[in-house]
């Protein structure tokens, strides 16, 4: 598996809105950067929690464009979305190892108003499971 196979399996998982099969994609030892959390989340059970979490707290996500590093081990995606009326944009900024498994994946959203829609969201749904992770 390579980065673009990895990620043509994670738009189909986000097009079709079930991430069962999210471990696939995702290294054991994956490290997870909340957009509401300073210290990072390691593990790939950590990851597929918040993921699998946050698709069903955004409404009407949607990626818009990709960057990607020379070397393909680096993927940004830009997105946009609503949390309870709360619209934001934010990118996913994904790091993969040489067999093209996420290692990373970092969140960072705009603005204020719809990170904190997002965080109180979140934290309702999976806040105590979450700090297990940290």
């Amino acid at each position: 598996m390579d980065m673009q196979q990895t990620l043509n399996d994670w738009h189909r998982m986000i097009a079709a809105r079930d991430l069962s099969r999210l471990e696939d994609i995702i290294h054991p030892d994956a490290v997870f950067r909340s957009p509401v959390a300073h210290t990072p989340y390691k593990g790939r059970d950590a990851l597929v929690l918040a993921l699998s979490t946050v698709i069903n707290v955004f409404e009407d996500f949607t990626y818009h464009r990709q960057f990607f590093t020379e070397d393909g081990r680096n993927a940004t995606l830009e997105f946009s979305a609503n949390v309870n009326g709360k619209q934001l944009k934010g990118v996913d900024l994904i790091e993969f190892n040489e067999d093209g498994l996420i290692v990373e994946f970092e969140v960072m959203i705009r603005p204020a108003s719809g990170l904190m829609a997002l965080g109180e969201e979140m934290g309702k749904r999976v806040g105590a499971k979450l700090k297990e992770f940290g």
